[in-house]
């Protein structure tokens, strides 16, 4: 097939729509299919072998935020798409869908990203459940135009039918278990690392991912005072002298935590083998990419017992679910880990086995059945309007 990924976010932004993109470009391109990218600007002209074409975009909170021009549709009518993929659509999501309606395209969206529970969580506390109300009227409307939105977990999914979308299934998200894995831990620049952030032998916890104020990394501070223990985070964004400035004060001199900025490929993989126990405090992830990461490269994970953690942490075998209402609950179940080394050894070989076939080719041959079967399930007038 001729595929055409319409996508709200690509590199050089790096973030789980990005991810999930250019790995699903990468895997339909090694099953022979014919790619075509669309993405806001700075996008690269090219992803490998595969063209991008770009829309201009305008910065939103130091995100490039794609303009829903007519250049969409046009991009559209000279591809001549067999399907169009539209990653967490919003914005050019929403108008390319528009214009699959009008081209008698195909198209699959891809439920990535809670806007709904983002927005609620940014707006002024009276205003908040109006606001997401808003937003999920947006999301209802853009949606309706797709022939087969997928979502990436069951509380994704119960979300999606509660408000009204229709024709929805689910689909999860693969992880490179050759990039990350155990193995990493044996590595030199790991054993230096750790030399380097646990001089004397302290429990390295780590985040690893987007610095922004929707991973509420804030709640992070709850881990100060746990003996051994010595916070790391991986990553960049919007809100890292925030959260430098507050994770320093709760931690106080002697036990500030390693902020290791941006790392990616084999420096990423290594950041997660240096750890002993990954922690995600958010509560907003539709699914969590980085926690499949870090149970592929053998960590025990801690995270909130909240939408897409739900379906990925077996509680109490592969990690531990906290409930993000109840004050301690983070560090009750961090600190646990931390005292218990062969509970989280335990945890992380059961962490590894647990992702191991969720490797993007088998989730990428899912996903060209769902566009087979969007192509079915499309109206048969738009069928005749794609053959005008």
């Amino acid at each position: 097939m001729r595929v055409a990924i319409v996508t709200e976010s690509f590199l050089p932004s790096i973030n789980g729509v990005t991810t999930s993109v250019c790995r699903v470009a990468e895997c339909l391109h090694l099953l022979g299919h014919d790619v075509v990218v669309i993405a806001p600007d700075p996008a690269p002209a090219w992803f490998g072998p595969i063209p991008v074409h770009t829309v201009r975009s305008v910065p939103v909170r130091q995100f490039p935020t794609g303009v829903p021009s007519g250049r969409v549709e046009s991009l559209l009518a000279e591809i001549a798409p067999d399907v169009v993929h539209v990653a967490s659509p919003f914005v050019i999501g929403a108008r390319a869908l528009s214009a699959c309606h009008e081209l008698g395209l195909p198209s699959v969206a891809i439920f990535q990203t809670d806007m709904p529970r983002y927005a609620e969580q940014h707006a002024p506390g009276p205003l908040a459940p109006q606001v997401a109300n808003l937003a999920w009227r947006w999301v209802r409307r853009v949606h309706a135009l797709a022939d087969q939105t997928l979502a990436p977990s069951t509380s994704s999914l119960a979300a999606l039918r509660a408000h009204g979308v229709e024709r929805i299934a689910l689909w999860g998200r693969g992880v490179d278990t050759t990039l990350f894995s155990p193995a990493w831990r044996n590595h030199p620049a790991a054993r230096d690392l750790r030399a380097r952030l646990a001089p004397a032998g302290e429990t390295l916890v780590g985040y690893i991912g987007r610095l922004a104020p929707e991973k509420e990394l804030d709640r992070l501070a709850e881990l100060a005072g746990i003996p051994g223990l010595r916070l790391v985070i991986v990553g960049d964004g919007p809100s890292r002298a925030a959260l430098e400035t507050t994770l320093n004060r709760a931690f106080g001199c002697g036990a500030r935590p390693a902020f290791l900025g941006f790392r990616q490929g084999a420096d990423l993989a290594i950041g997660y083998a240096a750890l002993d126990v990954f922690v995600h405090p958010g509560t907003t992830e539709t699914f969590g990419q980085t926690l499949q990461e870090a149970a592929a490269s053998g960590l025990p994970v801690v995270a909130a017992a909240v939408g897409g953690p739900l379906d990925l942490v077996e509680h109490g075998r592969i990690g531990l679910l906290f409930d993000p209402a109840l004050s301690g609950a983070l560090s009750a179940c961090v600190g646990h880990l931390v005292s218990e080394r062969a509970v989280r050894e335990r945890m992380g070989a059961a962490a590894t086995a647990a992702v191991a076939e969720r490797t993007w080719p088998s989730l990428t041959a899912t996903l060209v059945e769902h566009y087979a079967h969007a192509r079915r399930r499309m109206a048969p007038e738009r069928h005749a309007a794609s053959r005008r």
